[in-house]
C-alpha cells in the first residue's frame, strides 16, 4: 500500500487502435450508455478518444492497445487515437468547440478540471463509476478516473547507481544540460512540477525560487513528458519528470530506467494521485460510441489489467489486482508520503502559477 495519505491541500500523433489478434478474456462485455443521444453521425462505427500519452504503448503493447482492440473485437466500433500532453488535448478540443471532433477526452488534473470549466464535457456516469472513490470522479458524473498514477521521477540507473533522494540534489553541477522536465500548462506531469514542489517547499513563492535555481541545470521545454524516458534511459538525460504508471511499463524496455520521488532535504519523499480521467465530450459526433467506450474502461476486465499490461492502479476499488507488477508497484510505493492537491484551487489559479514559474525561470 502507499505511504501514510497527509491531507494538506494545496507533438501530436494520430493513430487508429489495431483490431486483430488482441482480445480480452471472453467474459469483457461492454454495456451501451441511454439510448437518446442526439449523435450528429448516428451509425458511424468509429470513436474518436483525445488523450494524455502514458495509456499507449511505443510497441503496440500498452493498455490503451489491448483494451481498445477489444473493444472493437466486442463492438465492431473503430478507436480513432490522438495523442498528446494533456494541456495539448484540452487546447485543440477548445479549438474545435463548433466542429466538434473528439468522442471522449482523458486528461490529467488540473486538466479534466479545466476542461469541464470551458464546458467541454457532458454528464455521464460510466458503469462501474460507482465503484470509484468520491476524490476520483466528479461530483456531477462530468469525469471520472479510468486509471490511477501517481506522480513521480525517473532517473538513468547506469549512471546514476543510487537514485537522487533531494530536489536539492538536483541543483548541483553534474545534472546541467542533463536534467529536464516537461512544460507546467501544457503537459499534465509538468503541472505536476509545480503542485509537488509548492507542497514539499511549503508555498508558491520558495517553490518558485528552487525552480528559478534548477533552471541553470533544466535542457528547456518538453510538451510531452513520455520523451523524456526514452532520453533519460539512453543517458542523454539523468533525471527527468514523469509519472508511475507510465514510466514503470516503459522500463519493461529501457533498462536503464528507475523510478523516484524527491524529497525536500530533512524531509519524507512524497507523491501524490495523478489519475488519466475520462469525460464524454460535450455535442461529440458519437455520442453513444463515447458511453460505450467508457463502460468499457471501467469494466473489471479492462481494470484487471491496469497493473498487468499497464502498469498502472486500477481506478475501481473493487479491483485488486495479484499480478506481478501490482506486487512491484505496491513495493515502489512503500513509504512514500501521499498527499491530496486542492484540484479545484490549482485549477482556479492555475494561470497565475504558470505565469509565476515563467517568470522565475525566464520560460
Amino acid at each position: 500500500m502507499p505511504g501514510k495519505r497527509n491531507r494538506r491541500r494545496i507533438p501530436l500523433r494520430t493513430t487508429a487502435a489495431v483490431t486483430g489478434g488482441l482480445a480480452l478474456a471472453a467474459g469483457l462485455t461492454a454495456c451501451g450508455g441511454g439510448s437518446g443521444a442526439a449523435d450528429s453521425q448516428a451509425g458511424e462505427k468509429i470513436v474518436t478518444v483525445y488523450s494524455a500519452d502514458g495509456l499507449k504503448g511505443e510497441k503496440g503493447d500498452g493498455w490503451y492497445d489491448k483494451v481498445f482492440a477489444a473493444f472493437t473485437k466486442e463492438t465492431g466500433i473503430e478507436v480513432k487515437y490522438v495523442e498528446g500532453g494533456s494541456g495539448e488535448m484540452v487546447q485543440r478540443a477548445v479549438r474545435e468547440k463548433t466542429n466538434t471532433q473528439a468522442d471522449v477526452l482523458v486528461t490529467l488534473p488540473p486538466f479534466i478540471q479545466q476542461a469541464d470549466g470551458k464546458g467541454l464535457l457532458q454528464a455521464y456516469a460510466p458503469h462501474g463509476s460507482e465503484k470509484v472513490n468520491g476524490a476520483d470522479k466528479a461530483t456531477d458524473g462530468k469525469w471520472t478516473s479510468i486509471v490511477n498514477n501517481y506522480f513521480g521521477f525517473v532517473y538513468n540507473k547506469k549512471e546514476l547507481p543510487q537514485a537522487p533522494k533531494t530536489w536539492e540534489e538536483l541543483l548541483d553541477a553534474k545534472y546541467k544540460g542533463r536534467l529536464q522536465y516537461s512544460t507546467p500548462g501544457i503537459a499534465g506531469d509538468g503541472t505536476a512540477v509545480l503542485v509537488k514542489s509548492m507542497h514539499d517547499f511549503g508555498g508558491k513563492e520558495p517553490a518558485m525560487e528552487y525552480l528559478k535555481k534548477l533552471q541553470a541545470n533544466n535542457v528547456g521545454p518538453s510538451s510531452s513528458t513520455s520523451k523524456l524516458a526514452p532520453k533519460t534511459d539512453k543517458g542523454e538525460l539523468l533525471v527527468a519528470n514523469g509519472d508511475v504508471q507510465m514510466n514503470f511499463a516503459q522500463a519493461k524496455s529501457m533498462p536503464n530506467l528507475g523510478i523516484w520521488f524527491p524529497a525536500k532535504e530533512g524531509g519524507r519523499p512524497t507523491t501524490f494521485s495523478l489519475p488519466y480521467a475520462a469525460g464524454l465530450v460535450d455535442k461529440a459526433p458519437h455520442t453513444e460510441n463515447g458511453r460505450k467506450l467508457l463502460d468499457f474502461l471501467l469494466g473489471e476486465e479492462a481494470q484487471k489489467l491496469v497493473s498487468e499490461v499497464g502498469g498502472g492502479f486500477p481506478a475501481r476499488t473493487d479491483v485488486k489486482p495479484t499480478d506481478a507488477n501490482a506486487v512491484q508497484l505496491t513495493k515502489l510505493m512503500t513509504g512514500v508520503e501521499i498527499f491530496e492537491p486542492d484540484w479545484a484551487d490549482i485549477d482556479k489559479n492555475l494561470k497565475a502559477h504558470v505565469d509565476a514559474w515563467k517568470s522565475a525561470t525566464g520560460s
